[in-house]
Parts: structure tokens; sequence; C-alpha cells
């Protein structure tokens, strides 16, 4: 073999090592990640299972005001604000592109 070829033979073991090493770093880092965004996939998954069965969201409800009027008024204020609120800053978010 010539001593060009043995060098760039060399080089692409260096640099094959080297590619296996940022792939093993890589993966120490994005594991922590990785938790986060699988929770948060749970979480759209739960989200699109609701909007696929209002009748769960309804009985729920149902159940919640049947058991403690009170607290359903409590809460359904609570989430008036909490989805004003949201309204508000999704406004100013896309506003602000």
């Amino acid at each position: 073999m010539s001593s060009s070829r043995l060098e760039v033979a060399v080089r692409h073991g260096a640099l094959r090592a080297r590619i296996a090493a940022q792939r093993e770093d890589l993966n120490k880092h994005i594991a922590p990640l990785e938790n986060a965004l699988g929770g948060a996939d749970k979480a759209l998954a739960g989200v699109d299972w609701l909007k696929h069965h209002p009748a769960a969201v309804v009985a729920a409800v149902a159940v919640l005001v049947v058991a403690s009027p009170k607290r359903a008024w409590r809460w359904t204020k609570r989430g008036f604000v909490v989805w004003r609120g949201w309204q508000t800053v999704r406004k100013s978010l896309f506003r602000a592109r």
C-alpha cells in the first residue's frame, strides 16, 4: 500500500473514532431532554384523546357539578381566567411575529 493511501486510511480511522466519541457524548446530553419530551408527548396524546372523546369531559364535569356545585363554580371561574390569559398571551405572541 502506498504511503498516501496509508495516510488516508489512518486519517479515515481517526475520523470514524472521533465521530463515534461525539455520538456517545451527544447521547449522554440528549437523555434528559428525551425524557422531558417524552412527557410532553404523553400530555399531547392525552389532549388528543380528550378531543376525540368529548363525552368523557362532559361526564367528568357533570360529576363535579353534582358532587360539589360551589367547587365546580370556583374552578370554572379559575379556568376562565386562565383561558383568557392564554388568549391574551397567544395574541401578543402572534402579533409580534
